[in-house]
């Protein structure tokens, strides 16, 4: 698999972390438990075979979550493993950069002196051809 790339299974465990955590799953689960309720006070199930339903089906949803959860840190943590190996690389490339950088300013600096060098010797041949008389 392509680097940055997620397995269908890993997409599908982002997608239901991402909506358990939502407005929408709150809703969902609200009605969900308010229609079991309701079934009882209908009559349409006896109270004890509805919490035995509940209580399974949310026991299942619970280890399922709790499976896709994990699945979500796992892909975060490798996400984070290969964003900290891109910032050691940049920092890697910045010190280079830096020392090409102090390399260009020591070669900046002996040019300036050379320059001073010869601005000197340019006004020592003026002050010397100035007061030669020919």
């Amino acid at each position: 698999m392509a680097k940055g790339q997620k397995a269908p299974l890993e997409e599908y465990a982002l997608a239901i972390t991402r909506w358990v955590g939502s407005l929408p799953s709150i809703v969902v689960h609200t009605l969900a438990f308010l229609s079991c309720f309701l079934l009882v006070a209908l009559g349409v199930l006896p109270f004890d075979r509805m919490l035995l339903i509940l209580t399974t089906v949310v026991s299942l949803e619970a280890i399922y979550l709790s499976i896709f959860i994990q699945m979500s840190i796992n892909y975060t943590t490798r996400s984070i493993e290969v964003v900290e190996q891109n910032i050691d690389e940049i920092q890697e490339d910045i010190d280079e950069i830096q020392e090409d950088v102090d390399e260009i300013q020591k070669d900046v600096d002996e040019i300036q002196e050379d320059v001073d060098e010869i601005q000197e010797d340019v006004d020592e041949i003026s002050s010397t051809k100035g007061t030669t008389t020919p």
